[in-house]
């Protein structure tokens, strides 16, 4: 049976050159492309897919929460993150919001398929570093703690756009959400990282992100 998977990516040189490359490697698939999420979602309601390839990035994305919107229309389709953002604190939040698997735009073409036949295969892929982390991370290696990993997903949202400097106001109105659920926010961050102001919470982020 033919699998049929969409890569969904604002860049038309990366929906081409995945497609060859896939295409090339991988018997038994058809690959299409979109540009941006809303055509993902008119793509999806129309048929079904095996598998979507999705960057973070995307013009009308809602970055984590892009995973829920893909499944409520198709409950079992595998998705697979194919971003720049560094693998290291981004892949983690990924497959914890539900993704598949999590693969760096800067992977050699033989990873990259690796990947897509992993995730259509056996419904996962994790590189052999995120692993490493995961297991670190279950141990609760103290030595390694990284304290964004601690953060919701919404605060981690957040402390994103407080390192870019937006300030209360702008970041309720980026979210949609009310001024005080952004201070209570603020207020979590600083706690569980333990810190007491945003030029402490840049480091962490240069620190753990760079």
């Amino acid at each position: 049976m033919i699998k049929k998977i969409l890569i969904v990516d604002d860049h038309f040189i990366v929906r081409s050159g995945m497609s060859l490359l896939l295409e090339n490697e991988i018997d038994g698939i058809q690959v299409f492309g979109v540009n941006d999420f809303p055509e993902a979602i008119t793509e999806l309601e129309k048929s079904f897919f095996d598998l979507v390839i999705l960057d973070i990035n995307l013009p009308g994305g809602k970055k984590y929460y892009m995973i829920d919107d893909l499944r409520a229309l198709q409950k079992d389709v595998k998705i697979l993150i194919f971003s720049a953002h560094e693998e290291d604190i981004y892949a983690f939040r990924y497959i914890q919001a539900g993704a598949n698997g999590y693969l760096n735009k800067l992977s050699q073409s033989d990873t990259i398929v690796k990947a897509v036949k992993a995730v259509l295969e056996v419904g996962k892929y994790i590189s052999a570093d995120i692993l490493d982390k995961f297991i670190s991370f279950s141990q609760n290696k103290k030595e390694n703690r990284n304290p964004l990993e601690e953060l919701t997903q919404r605060e981690f949202e957040i402390a994103e756009l407080l390192v870019k400097g937006y300030g209360n106001l702008e970041i309720a109105n980026e979210l949609d959400i009310k001024m005080t659920t952004v201070s209570t926010h603020k207020l979590n961050i600083f706690k569980k990282a333990q810190i007491t102001n945003i030029i402490e919470l840049s480091e962490l982020f240069k620190k753990f992100t760079l």
